[in-house]
C-alpha cells in the first residue's frame, strides 16, 4: 500500500464555488502560473504518485458558500486517479483544510475525532482538536488558550483485508508577524506565535500517546512547518516540534518513526533532506526545507516501509523524467512524500 502526504499550494484557487475545476489561463495562486497549467502539472504528479491515499495539505476550502469533498472528487475524476473518494474532518477559516484522497476499493476511513469538546474554558488532558487547549506557554503560572488554526484530521482506516489502523494528518504552522512595526515587535510576535505552535505538538503529542498506549496502529502524517535548526528561535525552546510529536527521549515504545526527521535530528552539519523549495525574492535564490512528514507508530516502523521524497532535483527516478521533473516544480512549493507499506 502508497501513503503519502502532499501540500498543494493553493489548491483552492483552482475551484470555483460549485467545486468545478477552473482549468483556464486565469491566474492560479501560485506566483506566474496560469490554472491550467497548475491543474495540469498536478494531475501528472498525483498519477505517477498512484497512491492509495493521499493526506492532501491546503485542501479546497470549505465554508457556507464551498465544500472541500466535492471539489477534491471533481478534481480525482479530472486526473483519473484511483484516490478518488475524499474525507475531511472539522473545517477552518485559513482556506486551507486538511483531507484525504483514497481509493475505496483498497480502503475505508471515516472522520473519527478522540477527546471531549471543550467551552471556551478549554481543557487540559489533550481536548478533541475543534476545542481549546490549556497550557501555561510562558511558565508564569498562568494557563494560556491554544487553539488550532487548522485543527488536525483524525482518521479510522481499515483495509480491504480487515487491517484497522488510524492517521492523523496535521498542518501545525506559526503565524508570521504580519502586524508588527519595528524590529522588537517582530520578535515578540514571531516568539509568541512559535510557542503557540510547539502547544500545539505537545497537544499533538497527547493525543499520539494515547493511542500508542492503547496499542493502536498510527500514522501521523503532514506539514508539521518544524524541523531541527529550521529558525533562530529553536535554542529559546530546548527543542523542535518535530521532536515533540516524535516523543524524541522518551519511551522507545512511544516513539514514532520517520527516517527523514530521523537523520535531521542526527545531523546537525551536512547534507540535507528537503520536501519544499520556496524563492527568497530579496536574496535572488532558492531555499529549500525539510516540513513534510509520514511518520509511523513502532509496530508500522517494524515492518521496514520505504519512504520517498518526490524532489524533482534530489530523486533520480523524478530527474530523469522531464515532464514529472517540471510538473512538480509547477504544481506545489511543496513535494509529495510517500510511505509504501505491507498493511
Amino acid at each position: 500500500m502508497r501513503i503519502a502526504t502532499y501540500n498543494v499550494e493553493w489548491f483552492d484557487a483552482l475551484f470555483d464555488d460549485a467545486g468545478a475545476l477552473l482549468a483556464d489561463d486565469g491566474w492560479s495562486g501560485r506566483h506566474a502560473v496560469r490554472r491550467a497549467d497548475q491543474l495540469a502539472a498536478l494531475g501528472i504528479v498525483f498519477t505517477a504518485l498512484d497512491a492509495d491515499a493521499v493526506m492532501v495539505i491546503e485542501a479546497p476550502d470549505h465554508n457556507g458558500v464551498r465544500a472541500t469533498v466535492p471539489a477534491l472528487e471533481a478534481f480525482a475524476a479530472f486526473a483519473q486517479i484511483r484516490a478518488r473518494r475524499a474525507v475531511t474532518g472539522f473545517a477552518n477559516d485559513t482556506q486551507q483544510e486538511i483531507a484525504l484522497l483514497y481509493d475505496p476499493d483498497v480502503l475505508s476511513c471515516r472522520h473519527d475525532p478522540r477527546g471531549e469538546p471543550t467551552g471556551k474554558k478549554g481543557a487540559s488532558d489533550a481536548p478533541r482538536f475543534d476545542g481549546v487547549f490549556r497550557i501555561d506557554l510562558d511558565i508564569d503560572t498562568t494557563e494560556d488558550l491554544v487553539v488550532f488554526s487548522k485543527p488536525p484530521l483524525e482518521l479510522a482506516c481499515t483495509t480491504a483485508a480487515g487491517a484497522a489502523f488510524r492517521m492523523i494528518g496535521a498542518h501545525l504552522k506559526s503565524k508570521a508577524p504580519h502586524k508588527a512595526r519595528s524590529r522588537d515587535q517582530v520578535m515578540r510576535i514571531a516568539i509568541a506565535n512559535r510557542r503557540k505552535q510547539q502547544a500545539q505538538a505537545i497537544w499533538l503529542r497527547h493525543r499520539i500517546e494515547q493511542h500508542l498506549a492503547k496499542g493502536e496502529t498510527l500514522i501521523v502524517l503532514g506539514d508539521l512547518n518544524d524541523g531541527p535548526g529550521l529558525d533562530e528561535f529553536e535554542h529559546l525552546f530546548g527543542r523542535s516540534s518535530i521532536e515533540i510529536v516524535m516523543g524524541e527521549g522518551g519511551d522507545a515504545a512511544a516513539q514514532l518513526f520517520d527516517p527523514h526527521a530521523r537523520r535531521a535530528l542526527t545531523r546537525r552539519i551536512g547534507a540535507v533532506t528537503a520536501t519544499a523549495r520556496f524563492y527568497l525574492a530579496t536574496e535572488k535564490r532558492y531555499l529549500q526545507a525539510l516540513l513534510d512528514y509520514i511518520m509511523v507508530s513502532p509496530d508500522l516502523a517494524a515492518r521496514q516501509p520505504h519512504w520517498r521524497i518526490w524532489h524533482p532535483f534530489d530523486d533520480p527516478g523524478c530527474f530523469r523524467i522531464p515532464e514529472l521533473r517540471e510538473a512538480l516544480l509547477v504544481a506545489s512549493d511543496h513535494f509529495p512524500v510517500t510511505m509504501d507499506i505491507d498493511l
